[in-house]
């Protein structure tokens, strides 16, 4: 009796919520993209909070993390899908006009905020794509001015605006918007030369549509995964090409690197390369060798003017591939400080000193600019065929399925013709 009075209590609700009369044509499948669409978001929602409750390491590693970060991959392209389908429909049936103007504003309000949150995921994911489209991104911001606000390089940040702003955000757009369509009904026809009949909403059949979504996204999770290419480490960098990694140490000492000699509308990384990449990981280095003469040292009580003869002279030195000494050379003490710190980076230790130096160890700031100023990114990005000039948003690392950020289409377009 007691799940009889519960049933019915959930239908009582169900009827307050869905709209019962409609149009005639309104139980065909286009006018069920909105209810896709927010089908869409419950998985992304759900699937969501799993990958936060697992954290990176078993999103990434773990089966069953994978498969969720499948779901999560798969719903966002199905959300963007219907979501640009449905203003299509909303467009050619007309039914923005007067009085559902503001009905129309929130939806398209809705697919700008759901492509900022579909691409702060992709930055999010943790694989060599992030890296990219973060570094990507970060230019397109401090070129429009958002860069003040977003510092698309911050992962804190991003992972806050991610899965706590943005979803709120839509939360609300979205319950205001269906409010509104609940209100006000389904949109008749655009001229009253097309007669119409009223008939009953068919529930049943909106559900079933949306239950075989949700079953086609689950099936699409399995058979293709979310694609992972591990991220490039500074590590990596100087295992590999350890004269690339101290040419790069070379152009952050002197300040000819591309992070040292950015410019854009915003520039956030007024930070001091030397200092940030050579002195502060040095004395990290040095405090570790005992006995050893801490070189840095020597060079800062050095002259002004022979303190620029020598930052000069180790550039040359490192760009004509000089060898790795813990020696001085000609009396320079900047040719052991940088080679020093090429054996640090092989160890890995040098990429958790930058990251020491932010406020947490999830802003990795410092180090992808460090790996943008080596151009490593630029030639794996190149390799993989993911660059803008390749239209690289249209597939992902590893092949076409799952499909790329397709929505950023028009981006490649305009890089082509007169951007």
């Amino acid at each position: 009796m007691a799940e009889n009075q519960e049933n019915q209590g959930t239908m009582a609700l169900l009827k307050k919520i869905m709209i019962e009369d409609v149009p005639s044509y309104a139980n065909k499948i286009y006018y069920s993209l909105g209810f896709l669409s927010a089908t869409c978001f419950i998985l992304l929602v759900l699937s969501g909070i799993v990958l936060v409750a697992g954290g990176p390491a078993w999103w990434l590693t773990n089966p069953w993390g994978i498969y969720f970060r499948s779901v999560h991959l798969w719903s966002t392209q199905a959300f963007v899908l219907f979501i640009f389908l449905h203003l299509l429909i909303v467009f050619l049936t007309y039914a923005y006009r007067k009085p559902r103007q503001l009905t129309w504003v929130l939806g398209g309000l809705m697919l700008f905020l759901v492509l900022m949150e579909a691409e702060f995921g992709y930055i999010l994911r943790g694989d060599f794509s992030s890296q990219w489209r973060s570094l990507q991104a970060s230019d397109l911001y401090n070129g429009s001015g958002l860069g003040t606000v977003v510092n698309n390089l911050n992962y804190t940040q991003i992972y806050g605006i991610h899965i706590a702003i943005l979803p709120l955000a839509l939360i609300l757009l979205l319950g205001f918007h269906y409010f509104l369509v609940r209100m006000r009904g389904i949109a008749k026809p655009h001229t009253e030369k097309i007669q119409v009949h009223t008939v009953k909403a068919k529930h049943a059949l909106l559900f079933t549509r949306g239950i075989v979504l949700t079953v086609v996204i689950l099936l699409l999770a399995t058979v293709f995964k979310s694609p992972l290419i591990e991220p490039v480490t500074i590590q990596y960098v100087a295992s590999h090409d350890p004269e690339l990694m101290a040419q790069t140490l070379a152009s952050e000492l002197d300040h000819s690197s591309d992070t040292a000699t950015y410019s854009d509308n915003i520039d956030p990384y007024r930070y001091d390369t030397r200092a940030v990449y050579i002195a502060a990981p040095y004395q990290q280095y040095i405090q570790s060798q005992k006995g050893a003469l801490n070189q840095w040292n020597v060079f800062q009580r050095e002259p002004s003017d022979l303190q620029a003869k020598q930052v000069a002279a180790a550039n040359d030195y490192f760009t004509n591939n000089g060898s790795l000494t813990l020696n001085p050379v000609n009396g320079n003490p900047l040719v052991p400080v940088i080679s020093s710190l090429v054996y640090m980076a092989q160890s890995g230790l040098y990429e958790d000193s930058l990251r020491a130096q932010n406020s947490n160890g999830l802003n990795p700031s410092y180090a992808i600019r460090f790996l943008s100023d080596t151009g490593v990114l630029d030639d794996q990005a190149q390799s993989l065929g993911i660059t803008t000039e390749q239209y690289g948003m249209i597939r992902e690392e590893s092949g076409h399925i799952p499909p790329g950020a397709w929505w950023l289409l028009p981006v490649g377009w305009m890089d082509h013709t007169f951007l």
